[in-house]
């Protein structure tokens, strides 16, 4: 054969999807993730109806936005699978706010990143608070960033010794 014949793919690397396929009996529990419409939820309420003449038993799911905190809700067969969002959690400690609104945070192994901006509304309150917080009293804010389907978000603050 030549290599005329062969044909170039584009390739992924191994962790470039968002979600892996769970099937909905084992992966909607309350309290877990879930991808609807596009989005990771936490799952918040599930009921399930019996099977019917025609079909199914199915699950009525109603999760939270894990980001923006909308509620979604959506009606699955409890024998299909459903999209379950990879998140990763990890601490960072808060170097510095920009003027610009971006954050330099540093990793527990002394790595710095500049690349995420201070969330809008209420958290970005307290943490500007616990920063200014700590600068005075010499200690450390904090701050746990969620990443998950291509969206990463500073969600929590907290002061440390």
């Amino acid at each position: 054969m030549e290599d005329d014949d062969n044909q170039e793919f584009d390739s992924g690397s191994a962790d470039s999807s968002n979600t892996t396929p769970i099937a909905a009996n084992e992966a909607c529990k309350k309290g877990l993730y879930m991808a609807m419409k596009g989005r990771p939820v936490k799952i918040v309420d599930i009921s399930t109806s019996k099977t019917g003449k025609h079909g199914h038993a199915k699950m009525h799911i109603t999760a939270i936005d894990i980001f923006n905190g909308k509620k979604y809700e959506e009606l699955v067969p409890t024998s299909h699978n459903v999209p379950v969002p990879i998140v990763e959690r990890n601490d960072y400690t808060l170097v510095t706010i920009g003027d610009d609104g971006f954050l330099t945070l540093m990793s527990a192994d002394n790595e710095t990143r500049e690349d995420l901006k201070l969330p809008e509304g209420e958290l970005a309150d307290q943490i500007r608070s616990s920063y200014d917080e700590a600068n005075r009293s010499g200690k450390q804010v904090s701050l746990t960033v969620y990443k998950a389907m291509g969206i990463e978000q500073v969600m929590q603050q907290k002061i440390i010794d």
